[in-house]
């Protein structure tokens, strides 16, 4: 068989489990709007095949928030049709899924700013409007006195 033919056949062949994740998202998504509570499928885990996660992809769709991050290699976020149904993929330095995993949450925890990084980029903008002169501003505009 060609290799054209064995991948043909990895995208057809299907465990189940692409509608075993839907239930447990469906599950977690009633938690999420009921009591606030977050969760997450970790897909890297689990033995899905080409087919399944095309299935789950399928199923899931895409949204319209996307989000591509370099912080420690590349991931990809992206909201799928439900909303507070993300998807997230890391790639490692050889560019194939590290790490995946279906979040149920009103934003993925990747996406938040860290408090630390809030107040040094407060501490930056303070800074650089010392030590900056308005843009516009005329030299006359700037002296003051006689």
């Amino acid at each position: 068989m060609s290799a054209d033919g064995v991948a043909g056949c990895g995208l057809r062949l299907r465990t189940g489990l692409a509608k075993a994740v839907l239930s447990e998202v469906a599950r977690l998504l009633e938690r999420l709007s009921d009591a606030g509570e977050t969760g997450a499928v970790d897909l890297h885990s689990l033995p899905m095949t080409d087919g399944d996660r095309a299935e789950l992809e399928e199923r899931l769709g895409r949204g319209e928030i996307e989000a591509t991050l370099s912080v420690a290699g590349v991931s990809r976020v992206w909201e799928t049709r439900y909303a507070g149904v993300w998807w997230v993929r890391h790639f490692g330095s050889d560019e194939r899924i590290a790490a995946e995993e279906i979040a149920i949450t009103h934003v993925p925890q990747i996406l938040v700013a860290h408090p630390a990084d809030i107040r040094a980029a407060a501490s930056a903008l303070r800074d650089d409007l010392a030590t900056q002169p308005p843009q516009g501003a005329s030299e006359e505009s700037r002296h003051v006195g006689p």
